[in-house]
This record gives C-alpha cells, sequence and structure tokens, in this order.
C-alpha cells in the first residue's frame, strides 16, 4: 500500500473512534446528527452498542490496518463498509432519496474505494 493509501486508512480510523465514542458519551445528540432519535434506555444502548459498535469497529481496524499492513484487516472494513452501504441503497429504493441522505452514502463510497484499494497489495 502506498504511503497515501497509509494515510486515508489512518485518517479513517483516526476519525472513527471518536465518532464511537461520541455515541458512548452523547448517543441522543450523535443519533440526532443522524435523523435517529432513542425513544428510550433500549434506544439508547442500542445507539451505544449497534452504532458505537460500529464505528468503534471501523475505526480500530483502519487503524490497525495502517500501522501493521494488513490487507486482511482491510477486506474486513470492505464487508463492514460495504454492507453499510448496501443498507443505504436500499433505503433509497424503498423509501426514495432525499438530499441529506447524500453525504454519508459519498463517505461510504469513497470508504469502500479506498479500502478496497489498500486490500488488494498487501499481504494477507
Amino acid at each position: 500500500m502506498t504511503m497515501v493509501l497509509h494515510v486515508w486508512v489512518g485518517v479513517a480510523g483516526l476519525l472513527g473512534v471518536p465518532v464511537a465514542s461520541l455515541m458512548w458519551m452523547a448517543p441522543e445528540e450523535a443519533a440526532a446528527q443522524l435523523g435517529i432519535a432513542a425513544t428510550g434506555p433500549l434506544g439508547l444502548a442500542s445507539i451505544r452498542a449497534d452504532m458505537g459498535g460500529f464505528f468503534g469497529a471501523g475505526g480500530v481496524f483502519a487503524l490497525a490496518a495502517s500501522f501493521k499492513s494488513s490487507g486482511g484487516l482491510l477486506l474486513a472494513l470492505v464487508v463492514l463498509v460495504g454492507l453499510a452501504l448496501a443498507g443505504r441503497l436500499v433505503a433509497v429504493a424503498v423509501n426514495g432519496f432525499v438530499s441529506e441522505m447524500g453525504p454519508p452514502l459519498v463517505i461510504e463510497v469513497v470508504l469502500c474505494l479506498v479500502f478496497a484499494a489498500g486490500w488488494r497489495p498487501l499481504p494477507r
């Protein structure tokens, strides 16, 4: 993986970990920025566990892949972010597209491309 890809993957990791921390520490505010509202303790727990876990795992795997030059870790990220992207595309197909959906879609496409580009040249 070239130095540029190392940097992009590392930056993705550095961004994922604070987002996870925000989901854990201020779940209502963090989720509201994504159009989600918790309706009680179960909702708050789900935001912390599911969303915080997703961003935390993505951040940790991205940082580890960048530091260890591990293609296997990047493949896990391609699957993780690719499934999130698939869910967004299902939402667009079922509910239609609204402008607020654009930025997360673009971010996930870019992350999939970066992680896939880094996966190929690295040892597994």
